[in-house]
């Protein structure tokens, strides 16, 4: 099956895999500037401002404003940077944000400036794990970025994202395990056909979950971008550079937020499919151009869930992160793969009806994320404890009376002739 739908690629003329590269390139570059604009009003509206809307309508142009202003700053190289690296980095982070894209189906077979080619630059049978290579690639860029700069926050920001990347992306992969096993195949174009009829997002909603936060831990986006904790380690890894390797650094983040975005959808949402079964009321609605319409739509709303996230949840500390990463996601991942793999040999082979399996998934998924949570109490405890044993740093008592609430009470200095009081002045 999945050597015929193959066969669709790698037949284009050369003018149609070029028109297609450029399309792909400028779609992710204006999406990042709309989507740039879309967080600064979102964030805004949940905090009760207005956001951008000045330049341009609605302030749309406001992106392309900062873009312009970013190019024209003044380009810094501190002395003590590795000079090639530095300069290297931020290619390094942006060149695999777009080339990611190639293997991402965003629609049918259409008729294409009178050449019938599917909506999708190429496809392999091992696209999946293609995706998930070049991203390792893209925090590369990262590391080094870090790295190169000669600074120790830099240097922090980029071990702490190496740290980050290896935690999370092995969730990220064991995620996608139990897809691969249900559509059969490691090609995006399959993956997106078996999907035809139910999603993947539906029938196997824990790897959907586990899917979803290990996505945001891989693109650094809060609550996890601790590799850029202003807090700590002022900008993290980028902390030396400005300009336009400043910007290349910020247009890796949004693309990769799109490319995760669009992986989830293609392999948990249907892909291209139109949402909510219209195609069993509107025939067309997944033939032509249409099926663009829903792609984006579904990208969009993850986008969303990220924006959601950045502007609601504040930040983890690192040893919560990673223990969660390594403690909660990994093992979890783990156990749904070993049912997933029972559930499907079970069917396979016949003899057990498919509702019975069916509901079988649900009550596994409803086991499964409920152990996410479990052992938080002890924890919560178990910090309690520590904090209340005497250590080397004591913490001062409570007032007899409780908080102290109001104004502070003024404070004596003692002189050696007086006693003056500070006050309010």
């Amino acid at each position: 099956m999945a050597a015929d739908s193959l066969d669709a690629f790698g037949n284009d003329v050369w003018w149609v895999i070029g028109l297609k590269t450029l399309l792909i390139f400028v779609v992710l570059v204006l999406l990042t500037l709309f989507n740039i604009w879309w967080e600064r009003r979102v964030v805004a509206r949940m905090q009760h401002r207005i956001g951008p809307n000045v330049n341009g309508p609605f302030g749309l142009l406001q992106s392309l404003a900062d873009g312009v202003k970013l190019a024209l700053k003044e380009d810094v190289t501190p002395k003590a940077a590795d000079r090639l690296v530095f300069i290297l980095a931020p290619i390094m982070a942006v060149v695999p944000a777009f080339v990611a894209f190639a293997v991402i189906p965003f629609g049918p077979t259409v008729n294409f400036f009178g050449q019938e080619t599917p909506l999708q630059l190429t496809d392999m049978p091992v696209a999946v794990l293609f995706v998930l290579a070049i991203a390792s690639i893209g925090i590369y860029g990262i590391v080094l970025g870090g790295w190169s700069s000669g600074s120790t926050y830099s240097l922090l920001g980029g071990l702490r994202s190496s740290a980050q990347m290896i935690s999370y992306e092995v969730a990220m992969g064991l995620a996608l395990v139990a897809v691969f096993l249900y559509a059969g195949s490691m090609s995006t174009s399959e993956i997106v056909a078996a999907q035809d009829d139910l999603w993947f997002g539906l029938i196997l909603a824990p790897s959907f979950v586990i899917y979803c936060i290990a996505m945001v831990g891989e693109t650094n986006r809060a609550p996890f971008d601790l590799p850029e904790a202003e807090g700590e380690l002022v900008g993290g890894f980028h902390t030396e550079y400005s300009s336009l390797k400043f910007a290349l650094f910020f247009l890796a983040e949004y693309i990769n937020m799109a490319t995760v975005s669009a992986l989830a959808t293609t392999l948990f949402l249907g892909g291209w499919h139109a949402p909510f079964w219209i195609d069993h009321v509107w025939a067309g609605a997944n033939e032509g151009y249409w099926p663009l319409l829903w792609f984006f739509g579904k990208v969009m709303f993850f986008v969303f869930i990220f924006i959601w996230l950045r502007g609601t949840l504040p930040r983890l500390r690192y040893d919560q992160f990673m223990a969660f990463g390594w403690k909660r996601l990994i093992p979890v991942a783990l156990l749904w793969i070993v049912a997933v793999s029972t559930i499907r040999a079970i069917s396979l082979e016949g003899g057990v009806d498919r509702r019975w399996i069916l509901i079988g998934i649900g009550i596994l998924a409803v086991v499964f994320l409920v152990l996410f949570f479990v052992g938080e109490g002890d924890q919560g405890e178990a910090d309690a404890e520590a904090e209340a044993a005497p250590t080397g740093y004591p913490v001062p008592p409570m007032p007899a009376g409780g908080a102290v609430r109001g104004a502070a009470q003024p404070l004596a200095f003692r002189t050696s002739s007086s006693t003056v009081t500070g006050g309010e002045g």
